[in-house]
């Protein structure tokens, strides 16, 4: 099948591309950029005032399955995936059972081939269950797809072992994602400890919970080689440990998440808003400032959403018994445009360097861009559009998240896959060619 794809903006940073023009796809790949192309047979669309971009990327996505599907599966959160503007996420390994084996590596990739609306990426454990104590199979993982390894939600809480997992990843080239938290001081935390946790009477989450396992990580990667990705840094001294590392030369990559840039502590309020719980919890005003900074300079290598669905009924009890998280893959796209490159913080640019270029060169995944031989992953934004995050225009499971209410300016309309659409004009697609 032929698709036209006509009068975009088309911005690609990897090609130096920023120009309307058309695109010719023909079997899942792009096949000519230029003016006027005409095609004898197949679909055209004027995409006139939109925006194409290679196809953003979610690399810290929690899609619950197996396991948790009462809180999202495959379907659902690929659907929401989809409607976010993504055509790829990475799922997280803590499921039930964790995915710290060949066979939950198959499954997933299996179900995903079957029922997703974008390409779902698997990383597997670091260790067994989860529990820091004996090396997953990651030699098996790897050799059935999968792209990464974390214990994502838990830190390895022995240095030994972490160097072990480094040392294996290491020899099969895959990126250790680091989830950066002490448990031994960050204990039973429900928030960040400070003004925070005093005025709300919750136990306190310290920062240098986060900023030893970092320092500890970076120090192991020194030792290994391996590469070290840490997972949703949330503090000015985090971020400035990774800084220095990145100065040394040393193969060191973070992430931040959407509500670390926008949210902070004192939004807690005293109706104890379980929305507003996520791990690791919300920082102050200065850290939200530096993580910002960090976007524009350059030591922040992606923007994802950790995003985290949970039943209505889990988040409905008092703040300590609630589970962490907060969903966001339907919001981060609208959010960033709004907020970083509506506010001036970044440039689109860089919005697609870390949504979309960066992601796929830390997972290892295959190269997208908008010239031709490319696969035809594109997402395509409406810089105009203007909306209000609800509840009832969600493709998720569920609806847990502080942003219900926030007007927002700009969203992705249409995304493509391998050629084919899974949401045009704004709405998810009923079926996805496969």
């Amino acid at each position: 099948m032929a698709l036209m794809l006509k009068n975009a903006r088309l911005l690609d940073p990897q090609v130096g591309l920023d120009e309307v023009a058309d695109i010719l796809i023909r079997d899942g790949r792009i096949v000519e950029i230029g003016h006027d192309l005409e095609m004898p047979k197949g679909i055209e669309r004027d995409l006139s005032g939109k925006i194409i971009v290679p196809g953003l990327v979610d690399m810290h996505v929690h899609l619950r399955d197996p396991g948790f599907e009462y809180k999202g599966d495959i379907e659902s959160e690929t659907k929401a995936a989809a409607h976010g503007g993504f055509t790829a996420v990475c799922a997280m390994p803590n499921t039930n059972p964790v995915c710290d084996n060949a066979t939950i590596v198959e499954y997933v990739q299996r179900k995903a081939s079957e029922v997703g609306f974008c390409r779902v990426l698997v990383s597997g454990a670091l260790t067994q269950g989860l529990k820091g104590e004996v090396l997953s199979e990651m030699g098996d993982m790897v050799a059935h797809g999968a792209v990464a390894f974390t214990d994502d939600g838990r830190g390895v809480q022995d240095s030994g072992m972490m160097r072990r997992t480094m040392d294996y990843a290491k020899q099969f080239d895959r990126v250790v994602m680091c989830h950066c938290q002490d448990e031994g001081l960050v204990g039973a935390g429900q928030v960040n400890e400070g003004e925070c946790s005093t005025r709300l009477g919750l136990l306190g989450w310290p920062a240098e919970g986060e900023e030893l396992e970092i320092m500890r990580d970076i120090a192991l990667c020194r030792l290994t080689g391996c590469h070290f990705h840490a997972q949703h840094v949330t503090t000015a001294r985090g971020l400035e440990l990774i800084r220095a590392a990145k100065a040394e030369g040393l193969p060191v990559t973070c992430e931040v998440t959407p509500h670390h840039l926008l949210l902070d502590d004192s939004m807690i309020g005293e109706d104890y808003d379980t929305n507003y719980k996520v791990n690791p919890p919300l920082r102050t005003k200065a850290d939200v400032a530096a993580l910002r900074a960090g976007l524009a300079d350059g030591t922040v290598d992606a923007i994802v959403t950790d995003h985290a669905p949970h039943a209505t009924y889990e988040k409905d009890r008092e703040f300590e018994l609630a589970p962490f998280g907060m969903t966001g893959i339907e919001t981060s796209l609208g959010l960033m445009l709004t907020h970083m490159v509506g506010e001036g913080v970044i440039g689109l640019n860089r919005l697609v360097e870390l949504m979309a270029v960066n992601p796929r060169t830390i997972l290892r995944d295959e190269r997208v861009a908008i010239e031709p031989g490319s696969i035809a992953d594109l997402t395509v934004i409406d810089p105009d559009a203007e909306w209000t995050v609800a509840k009832d225009d969600f493709c998720s499971k569920a609806q847990n998240t502080p942003f219900v209410g926030w007007n927002l300016r700009g969203r992705a309309t249409d995304v493509f896959v391998g050629g084919y659409a899974t949401m045009e004009d704004g709405a998810v697609c009923s079926t996805v060619k496969k």
